[in-house]
């Protein structure tokens, strides 16, 4: 990096790992690249990304096709500098003791089985809050 910037290492967790912390993934890989380095998981990962899900970031030139569920490990947290949950749970219950990168809760309503507006207004608030991290982080 030319700044000699420490790349930062950024979770996104939700409960199935198939919509929310998938859109933030896909926003944060888009928003940030080069600046972070992004994963997703979930609390009861389904193994699949929601396709509503990826239809509503192609609407915003996001392809996310490629993206995977994953279940959350303890390795995942131990990698990463910032825990973001995203409606599952608490980032402070999430993280052990020791964790000490930064734990942050959005509360993100679950718009999986919803109208298709709802996921819109989810995807657009992800967003918001993406570039809100990426602008605190100075990524």
């Amino acid at each position: 990096m030319p700044s000699g910037k420490t790349v930062k290492k950024v979770l996104f967790v939700c409960v199935g790992n198939t919509c929310r912390s998938q859109i933030a993934e896909g926003f944060a890989n888009a928003l940030g690249r080069g600046k972070i380095e992004v994963r997703s998981a979930g609390t009861s990962a389904t193994g699949h990304v929601n396709k509503a899900t990826i239809e509503a970031m192609k609407e915003r030139g996001i392809d996310i096709s490629a993206q995977s569920s994953k279940q959350l490990t303890d390795e995942m947290i131990d990698w990463a500098d910032v825990v973001v949950t995203l409606g599952c749970c608490s980032a402070g219950m999430l993280c052990p003791a020791d964790f000490k990168g930064k734990k942050t809760d959005w509360k993100i309503e679950d718009p999986l089985g919803r109208p298709p507006e709802v996921l819109s207004r989810v995807r657009d608030e992800i967003e918001r809050k993406v570039k809100e991290l990426l602008a605190e982080d100075g990524a």
